[in-house]
């Protein structure tokens, strides 16, 4: 799988599949009951104007994650159409 990357290696206008939501705990737990589950499809919005964090589109809502936050999420690039 040579297209698997972080979430925060993703610019803005690529999607990716998301394949593993990484760590443990309560923010981990967070993620999965927002929808950032295996399969789904994920894609990057636009980056703040200092680059943190970053806006992203899943199962039709918006959501800022850090980039920190979004190294814990697994995801393979989809090709640009």
């Amino acid at each position: 799988m040579e297209n698997l990357v972080t979430l925060d290696e993703l610019r803005t206008g690529e999607e990716g599949l998301i394949v593993k939501v990484l760590g443990n705990g309560a923010f981990r737990q967070r993620l999965l009951e927002m929808g950032f589950l295996p399969g789904t499809r994920i894609r990057v919005i636009r980056y703040a104007p200092l680059e943190d964090p970053v806006e992203y589109e899943i199962k039709g809502y918006h959501v800022a994650l850090r980039h920190e936050e979004a190294a814990k999420v697994l995801v393979e690039k989809c090709p640009k159409s």
